[in-house]
């Protein structure tokens, strides 16, 4: 088994050449293009996504390998997961060639090998380039062609850099150069999940409202905070991908993930110095500034910026970049359990917004709408641990009266407003559990 880390951008199609030539002033070794030809394989059920793996035959040059991927962890475009890889005589699968820790309970399913058929493919050409940063091997490989499924089709043109050894920070690092060349963004959807995308009929992506955040099962407070910068990057790329695909709805939903990442830094601050994420903070201004301008899709995504804030973020993730911020009193706070932060803080939030909304406010409720949506934000962060259904119908109430407010409803702002600020808490310790 070999553990894949791998960083994956999109390459601005016009910029594919000064890309090119970019990579061969940092290395003397490049490997020519050859063509890759990939072909995926699923069950009719779903069984292999239904588990996270991924199964595919790569054939290049004649020869063939086998290539099982099992469930691993994304942030950003950062991909870390386990593989197996099989050289094959020809291209036919034979599962029975993968060892037995492969298999979610420790053998190969009977029928699989019969139920597991083609679903999509790719087919591109790989140029390559190794190189050496600090103690590190990374290969960079740019990737032209197009993922295939029946008559859908869509074009490959990527970048991934791929650590072969050493740190995985020596990857962001060469990320970051390569970023100032305004053609690249982070690459959260894998040429896998395009293609199972167009296997499903290529239907168009929808808008993907914030979820609760679903820390682990007795989480620390540093573990909900590094899961919080998860969702809310999560929510940025994916809606920045809807947006340069055409939908413009899209273009909110970006914004709502970058003051949701603000909003973090808030709530966690009491903990984490604001000089921790100073410099990331100033990307994500610069970026903001670029999206509320009349640009479009395909001038904001390519900004700087944007992809400095979003590889910084994926850094600080990666190697916890917080810690080095943080005295014992703050590790301490962070050690601490992240129920009973939730519970101290939901009860603040509760009593924030009742302060805020218990008498008529005539003609200020706009002025209220970016505190509303802060404490919005709060509770999407805080509530994973609670009932879905008492969390919602509490959340819900909060998020009409915004939009009632934000649309000039008055009828319905009074509405909301009364509902909401009766409505039950549904945390524990709130002092009416």
């Amino acid at each position: 088994m070999a553990q894949e880390i791998e960083l994956k951008f999109i390459v601005k199609s016009d910029c594919v050449e000064t890309l090119r030539q970019h990579l061969h002033t940092l290395t003397d070794e490049h490997i020519a293009s050859s063509q890759l030809l990939n072909i995926y394989y699923e069950t009719p059920d779903n069984w292999l996504r239904s588990h996270d793996m991924g199964l595919r035959i790569r054939g290049v040059n004649g020869q063939y390998e086998m290539t099982m991927k099992i469930a691993g962890h994304v942030i950003g475009g950062l991909h870390q997961r386990p593989e197996y890889n099989i050289p094959l005589d020809k291209a036919e699968l034979d599962l029975s060639r993968f060892p037995a820790e492969v298999w979610p309970e420790g053998g190969l399913p009977d029928d699989l090998q019969s139920r597991a058929q083609p679903l999509f493919s790719t087919d591109f050409y790989r140029e390559k380039w190794l190189v050496n940063v600090g103690d590190s091997r990374i290969e960079i490989g740019l990737d032209l062609g197009e993922v295939k499924a029946g008559e859908f089709a869509e074009p490959i043109c990527e970048l991934e850099l791929e650590l072969l050894s050493g740190d995985a920070a020596d990857i962001l690092k060469l990320a970051r150069q390569l970023a100032t060349l305004s053609c690249l963004r982070q690459g959260s959807l894998s040429k896998a999940a395009r293609g199972y995308h167009l296997a499903q009929g290529n239907a168009p992506r929808e808008l993907r409202p914030t979820p609760f955040l679903q820390a682990a099962p007795k989480a620390t407070v540093e573990q909900a905070f590094a899961s919080a910068l998860e969702l809310a990057l999560s929510q940025w790329q994916y809606h920045e991908e809807l947006w340069v695909r055409g939908n413009d709805a899209a273009r909110p939903e970006v914004l709502r993930a970058i003051a949701l990442l603000r909003h973090a830094f808030t709530l966690f601050g009491g903990i984490v110095p604001r000089k921790a994420s100073a410099h990331l903070r100033d990307l994500l201004t610069q970026a903001e500034a670029t999206l509320t301008s009349a640009v479009s899709a395909e001038t904001a995504v390519w900004d700087v910026p944007s992809a400095m804030a979003k590889l910084l973020l994926t850094e600080w993730l990666v190697t916890e970049g917080w810690r080095a911020f943080l005295d014992e009193k703050a590790q301490a706070k962070f050690a601490d359990s992240f129920k009973r932060f939730a519970d101290i803080h939901l009860s603040r939030t509760a009593s924030e917004l009742k302060k805020t909304f218990a008498h008529h406010l005539g003609d200020s409720y706009r002025d209220q709408l970016p505190r509303l949506a802060r404490d919005i934000d709060s509770t999407l962060l805080l509530a994973g641990y609670y009932d879905r259904a008492l969390a919602n119908a509490w959340l819900e109430n909060w998020q009409g009266l915004y939009h009632a407010i934000e649309t000039r409803q008055k009828i319905e702002i009074e509405h909301f407003r009364n509902t909401a600020i009766n409505e039950e808490p549904f945390w524990l310790h709130s002092g009416k559990r």
